[in-house]
């Protein structure tokens, strides 16, 4: 909003910018005796002018910094290769613990054909109940899996920057599909002891793009309360969501989401700059849900033999790339160069008063953004936009290793791919970074963030023990 008015206001700042360079300094020499001859004049002055700055001081935007953040690294003993998985899936057909159809042989060689071309290697994890025989999902089992990644994640951040629980002011949780009672948030407050007046949010059925919809509400969140901290936690369940029924379009979730989570420490406290890592210049959101495909895209519910899962329809591409095209319209002015900008416009008009046929112009986001943080959703979100935003291999590097090492960890995707490349040391001060998510609604979020030194990993980084490995070529 503040961005808006500011683009809006700057003919005016212009104009006046220009009417002050006219003025010589005779003309300020007889406006300064006209206010020492006229003291009213010069009193009404001085307190608009106090006035102003005041109440441009009390209505800036406040600096939102990234102090630091972690991603969870699971145990080594929940780690799961392809033929593992296809072992087990095996075994638990035959036990009559997954739903009995007669395409039983084809159904086997549709999923193993979705984990061959997923991107996805052979060292992501899954929770534990679902190694076991028989597999255990219970609330038991899903409580411990999200609570596991929760508190591993946040005991991390918070060892990393000595921040004391108490400092925290705001907690904003999100996770998708797994929301119990006392809630994810609440189990934070609860183990970490947090303040009273804690300001928390437990955000949920937002979809992979809700890690971004909580760092903006962090944000907003910031802009009221003074002096304090945010923890922002992004995770999704695994235990729970596992569709054990026979529906194609059901089937395809379970080849792709993997465990995985992130805790994000923010800060409005102004000596915190000289120790974060980044700032947060912009966040954009939207959301298509007043469409019916965008609404019906992505949605969890029974199947013909009444078992839940999350149906993906064949309206997601188009409903995906038309959101993104959205977002890029909005996000495109706020951080494009001016060339660009006017390449954008000129295109637009002649499209519009010219000829209808000419293609839209795609703006060049590699002059606006040193770094790509785009959702590991899947081997085919990765390659459409690195195609549609014209980027280089490097720039979705992050992307590929982290939909190979970890698979898709929904919300939290973009903290690993940040992660990978604090880890390979290529996070310089001032690199601007884009992070874009897109998740069921159907909604596509982007946060801007800047780099306000040459950043470093932190402690215990995802990427320690097997760094040296990546990148790897990605056969499909």
């Amino acid at each position: 909003m503040y961005s808006s008015v500011k683009l809006c206001f700057l003919p005016l700042m212009a104009a006046i910018v220009m009417k002050a360079y006219r003025l010589s300094t005779q003309d300020l020499h007889i406006f300064y005796l006209y206010l020492e001859k006229n003291s009213t004049s010069l009193t009404i002055f001085s307190i608009s002018l106090i006035l102003g700055l005041t109440l441009y001081i009390m209505n800036r935007p406040k600096p939102v910094y990234l102090v630091d953040f972690s991603c969870y690294l699971p145990p080594s003993h929940l780690k799961v290769s392809v033929k593992k998985i296809m072992s087990h899936v095996r075994v638990i057909r035959e036990q009559g613990m997954w739903a009995k159809t007669g395409e039983h042989d084809y159904l086997m060689d549709f999923v193993e054909k979705i984990l061959e071309r997923s991107g996805l290697g052979q060292e992501t994890y899954i929770p534990e109940g679902l190694h076991c025989l028989p597999i255990e999902q219970t609330m038991a089992g899903s409580r411990k899996e999200t609570t596991d990644v929760i508190l591993g994640a946040v005991d991390n951040v918070l060892r990393n920057t000595g921040v004391s629980p108490s400092d925290i002011g705001i907690l904003v949780v999100n996770s998708s599909t797994f929301n119990p009672t006392p809630s994810l948030a609440t189990i934070i407050v609860n183990r970490y002891k947090l303040r009273d007046n804690i300001k928390s949010l437990n955000l949920g059925g937002m979809g992979c793009s809700a890690g971004v919809i909580a760092i903006d509400v962090a944000k907003s969140l910031l802009q009221v309360h003074r002096n304090t901290y945010a923890l922002v936690v992004s995770t999704e369940n695994i235990t729970q969501n596992l569709y054990l029924g026979n529906d194609k379009s059901m089937l395809v979730t379970n080849c792709l989401f993997r465990v995985g989570g992130a805790a994000v420490l923010l800060s409005n406290i102004s000596k915190d700059r000289k120790r974060a890592k980044y700032k947060l210049a912009h966040t954009v959101r939207v959301h298509t849900g007043s469409d019916d495909r965008s609404y019906g895209c992505a949605t969890q519910e029974d199947d013909e033999d009444g078992l839940v899962g999350v149906s993906l329809s064949k309206d997601l591409p188009m409903v995906a790339a038309r959101t993104l095209k959205i977002n890029i319209a909005t996000l495109g002015p706020l951080v494009l160069p001016i060339s660009e900008k006017f390449r954008f416009f000129v295109t637009f008009v002649k499209k519009k008063f010219i000829n209808p046929k000419i293609k839209h112009y795609m703006p060049d986001f590699k002059l606006a953004f040193e770094h790509f943080c785009i959702h590991a959703g899947g081997r085919a979100l990765i390659d459409e936009l690195e195609k549609n935003l014209h980027l280089s291999p490097l720039h979705v590097e992050a992307s590929r290793m982290t939909l190979h090492r970890f698979g898709n960890t929904s919300s939290s995707s973009i903290w690993y791919e940040l992660a990978y490349t604090e880890a390979k040391g290529r996070m310089k001060k001032g690199d601007r970074i884009w992070q874009i998510a897109l998740g069921s609604g159907f909604k596509c979020n982007s946060s801007v963030w800047v780099a306000l030194r040459n950043v470093k990993p932190s402690a215990n980084n995802p990427w320690e023990d097997c760094l040296h490995k990546y990148p790897v070529e990605i056969d499909i």
